[in-house]
């Protein structure tokens, strides 16, 4: 959530930045400008209400004390009409400081000076690429046809049990699927991160501080008679662990890393480019996420990008780095990188990680904040990456090491599969 004086200090600024993202946000900035001068209005004018009362109240007891209880009658009635006033004004504040926070949820993070202008992924920039593309030898099939070759995962089993789009992963395909959960946390661990394991659903105040309520109400599972969310990655329970703390400086960076399944309802649509493990309602995903000084974040951001490409040049995959334009990034989002490997018997490249830095936008929703060597508490900026997403990087390593006797596996992988080929 964007601060109220930063929006009131750089209107323009805020309007122009919030531009690449294709909106117009002049209105609601305008708005949220309007309704923070009321409740500052309001708030002076209470405060002077509540001075005004308890000096009153100390005339009553001078009057009493005194025997002057004619006088301290009339003093009373001020006070009385004093104490409806200021209820009637908390009602105001109230209501104002609401629809204030409400208006505040509507605007998404404004773009760092480097993200590009553009509509859609087509507008997003390349800015980095490695791996050879795979020459694949006559008659290579999509991973949705090897994996039914191999039976390795079952789709209609799934359907059956639960609906489209909650796939079964059997023999050496569960156990490949296990050995990159294992590889990428391994990873992360050896880089710094600590591994947590967090709770698969979370409460509505947890879904509001990482940003995903209310931009994303009605594409999570919910279960509405507890009021709470299934989580759509890792981020938003690993995040909310330090929400509403106050760190030491000293604590900062915090570095953390943890494996969940995700649960997506967007994922609707089903057709050529979906097919398969292209897009799912339910995948496994390793995140990484970082608490970082401001100052400090967008070298830890370059850091986390230099990680996932370290990842996926062990993994030897063909991938790509972009730099996401305004209309393309996710609602926090100040600027994000995606990793894209290419899927060889698709043709096509496919979405494995987004490594976004937020600034202070979650931090603000979550009032998590540091105090500084001067003893002052500042926001803190916080980081999350995908380190990996499991579908697609499986499709890739299926699709791009498919061989006429089986599928090769990853060198680095073998330790933890405990075989070097499916077939």
């Amino acid at each position: 959530m964007l601060q109220v004086n930063f929006i009131r200090e750089n209107r323009e600024e805020v309007i122009k930045r919030l531009a690449k993202r294709n909106i117009d946000a002049s209105a609601t900035v305008d708005l949220v400008i309007e309704l923070d001068e009321k409740r500052r209005a309001t708030q002076v004018e209470l405060d002077n209400l509540l001075a005004e009362s308890n000096k009153l109240s100390k005339d009553i007891g001078e009057l009493m004390k005194s025997g002057e209880k004619a006088k301290a009658e009339i003093l009373k009635q001020k006070t009385a009409q004093s104490k409806e006033k200021v209820k009637e004004l908390n009602e105001v504040l109230s209501a104002t400081a609401n629809e204030l926070q409400e208006e505040l949820y509507k605007l998404p993070n404004v773009p760092a000076e480097i993200v590009p202008e553009g509509k859609s992924a087509e507008d997003n920039i390349n800015v980095y690429q490695s791996g050879e593309i795979p020459a694949l030898f006559e008659g290579a099939l999509p991973h949705w046809e090897l994996i039914k070759k191999y039976d390795i995962v079952d789709f209609e089993l799934g359907t059956k049990i639960t609906a489209p789009g909650f796939p079964v992963y059997k023999g050496k395909g569960a156990k490949l699927q296990r050995a990159l959960i294992s590889y990428f946390l391994d990873k992360n661990i050896d880089a710094g991160y600590q591994e947590f394991q967090v709770p698969h659903m979370v409460n509505e105040a947890s879904a509001y501080g990482t940003g995903q309520l209310p931009d994303k109400d009605g594409q999570m599972y919910h279960d509405a008679k507890d009021n709470l969310y299934l989580i759509p990655t890792a981020e938003v329970p690993v995040t909310n662990i330090f929400r509403d703390e106050l760190l030491q400086e000293n604590q900062l960076p915090i570095l953390c890393t943890g494996y969940t399944p995700c649960f997506r309802r967007e994922a609707g649509s089903w057709g050529a480019h979906v097919r398969g493990l292209n897009r799912l309602h339910q995948f496994d995903k390793v995140e990484i996420v970082r608490i970082e000084k401001p100052e400090n974040s967008y070298a830890a951001l370059d850091g986390m990008v230099e990680h996932v490409k370290g990842i996926l040049d062990e993994l030897k995959l063909p991938y790509r780095v972009l730099r996401l334009c305004g209309g393309d990034m996710g609602f926090a989002s100040a600027l994000t990188y995606d990793f894209e490997v290419f899927s060889t018997a698709q043709d096509r490249w496919l979405e494995i990680s987004s490594v976004s830095n937020f600034e202070t936008f979650q931090a603000n929703r979550l009032k998590l904040r540091f105090k500084d060597a001067t003893g002052k508490n500042q926001l803190a900026h916080t980081l999350n990456g995908s380190s990996l997403a499991l579908p697609r990087v499986l499709a890739g390593i299926l699709e791009n090491y498919q061989t006429p006797e089986g599928i090769i596996i990853p060198e680095v992988l073998r330790r933890y599969t405990g075989f070097d080929i499916i077939n």
